[in-house]
């Protein structure tokens, strides 16, 4: 399962994840103590308990693009996301990502990218986050830094993701949604930071580094992107 080459997002990945569980259980890269690119992950918002998720449902005002919001169920596939690189910078497949890295998450079953913008959020009047983009291909509001204490992004650590266009952080207030999305939360973006902006990777499938002497960035395979 190293040997995903993702520049683009493949709409049999969510099947891929199935076969990757069943065959190799959630022990799979778990040795890792580090997030990497390339891996699908969740991440759970610390304060408020619930998993970034997004599904096939817009938003009734605002931007009017897919929704994102945090949900309490652990085991919803619509929760995994990819960890990629951004059109400027690639992120290679086992590379650990550093603190202070911009990087892109991808909605594993839509192929949009988490992304923000000054539209006002439905429920708290902060500022919206949606997903946006088709196979994974978006633009530069799609982008996010990862905030981290040390020199790359642990796995049992607390992190924020700020928001690289407008400087917001990724965060859960707690207000819930009504039909169709009865009891999610919304997932919003604000400036300053706070106990609702901490995520921690949680269940995934962790890309290990390359074993090879030059790393990952193999230059003769141009999609090792993720």
């Amino acid at each position: 399962m190293g040997e995903l080459h993702c520049g683009f997002l493949p709409r049999h990945l969510p099947s891929l994840l199935l076969f990757v569980s069943a065959v190799f259980g959630p022990s799979l890269g778990t040795e890792l103590s580090f997030v990497t690119c390339g891996s699908v992950v969740k991440l759970l918002n610390l304060k408020h308990n619930v998993r970034l998720h997004s599904h096939d449902v817009r938003y009734g005002s605002g931007s009017g693009q897919q929704s994102v919001t945090g949900v309490t169920a652990v085991e919803d596939s619509n929760s995994y996301w990819s960890v990629r690189g951004t059109s400027d910078a690639f992120c290679f497949r086992g590379t650990p990502v550093k603190c202070g890295q911009t990087i892109r998450l991808t909605h594993v079953n839509t192929g949009r990218n988490l992304h923000s913008h000054y539209f006002t959020s439905p429920l708290s009047s902060n500022q919206e986050v949606s997903a946006f983009g088709e196979e994974g291909e978006g633009d530069h509001l799609d982008e996010w830094t990862v905030q981290c204490g040390g020199s790359v992004w642990k796995r049992e650590e607390a992190v924020r993701f700020r928001h690289k266009a407008t400087d917001a952080l990724l965060s859960v207030t707690g207000e819930q949604y009504g039909r169709p999305i009865h009891g999610q939360r919304e997932v919003h973006a604000m400036s300053g930071p706070s106990q609702h902006s901490l995520w921690k990777a949680m269940e995934g499938v962790f890309m290990k580094p390359s074993e090879n002497p030059a790393g990952s960035q193999d230059h003769s395979h141009p999609h090792t992107e993720f």
